[in-house]
C-alpha cells in the first residue's frame, strides 16, 4: 500500500476480490485463413462508407469449415478461462455462437456496451491495425465506484482507481473478456481501416440420459 499522511508505510493486508479480467494472446498462425474468410464476407456487403457510421459489419460466418481450427481454439480457451475463474465446468460445453468482421474507417468508433442473451465471453482477433488506429477499451463495470470516483493520480498507469484500460491492437492479437465487462473502441484516426473479428462464446449443459429400468417379468 502507499504511504500514510505521516509518511509511514502502511502495514494493512489488502484483499482483492471481484476482479475484471482481460486475456491477451498472440495467435498469428490463424491470420491467413481468418483473413481469407473475412475478406470474402466483406465483399458481400456494400463498400460505401456511411458519413455518420463509417464502418462495415459482416454477417455471422461461424459455420465456415475453414475456421474449424480457429473456432476449436476459441471454445477450448473459453472453457479454460471459465474454469480458471472458479466456475464448475463439469458437464458444461463452450460454444462459439458468432464470428463476424468489423471494418472501421476514419473517425469510426464502437460505443461502450456489454453482450447479453446468454453470451458468457466475448473477444476480438485483430487482422489489420494501421498506425493511429482505434484502441480496444475495457471499462469498470462497477456502477457504484464510477459514480463516486476520485481523480486518478496518473491516468497512464493501471491502478485500482482506473476507470478504463486500453490495449493497442496488432495483427494476430486476441483479446477475450467476460461478456458483462463493458468494452468499446476509441475513435479511429487512420486513413486505412482497422479490421478485426468479433466473437461470442456461450455455454450449454451436457445432457445425460439415465439407462432404462430393467423390465420385470
Amino acid at each position: 500500500m502507499g504511504k500514510s499522511l505521516r509518511g509511514v508505510q502502511l502495514t494493512m493486508e489488502a484483499f482483492h476480490y471481484f476482479p475484471s479480467s482481460v486475456y491477451l494472446v498472440q495467435k498469428p498462425e490463424f491470420l491467413e485463413v481468418v483473413n481469407g474468410v473475412s475478406e470474402e464476407a466483406l465483399s458481400k456487403i456494400t463498400h460505401d462508407v456511411h458519413e455518420i457510421y463509417p464502418m462495415h459489419n459482416t454477417d455471422n460466418y461461424v459455420g465456415d469449415p475453414r475456421l474449424e481450427g480457429f473456432c476449436t481454439y476459441l471454445w477450448q480457451s473459453g472453457w479454460d478461462i471459465l474454469q480458471s475463474q472458479g466456475y464448475d465446468m463439469t458437464n458444461v460445453s463452450v460454444m462459439v455462437d458468432a464470428v463476424w468482421t468489423q471494418e472501421h474507417h476514419k473517425h469510426s468508433l464502437m460505443e461502450q456496451h456489454v453482450h447479453g442473451f446468454g453470451t458468457q465471453l466475448v473477444g476480438f482477433y485483430f487482422l489489420e491495425t494501421p498506425e493511429n488506429c482505434s484502441r480496444a477499451m475495457f471499462h469498470d463495470p462497477r456502477g457504484g465506484k464510477v459514480q463516486i470516483n476520485l481523480p486518478e493520480a496518473d491516468m497512464s498507469v493501471a491502478t485500482p482507481a482506473s476507470n478504463t484500460i486500453n490495449f493497442a491492437p496488432e495483427p494476430g492479437m486476441m483479446l477475450i473478456s467476460n461478456a458483462w465487462l463493458p468494452h468499446s473502441f476509441g475513435r479511429h484516426g487512420s486513413d486505412q481501416p482497422i479490421k478485426f473479428v468479433h466473437f461470442n462464446l456461450s455455454v450449454r449443459y451436457n445432457q445425460t440420459c439415465a439407462a432404462p429400468a430393467a423390465e420385470v417379468i
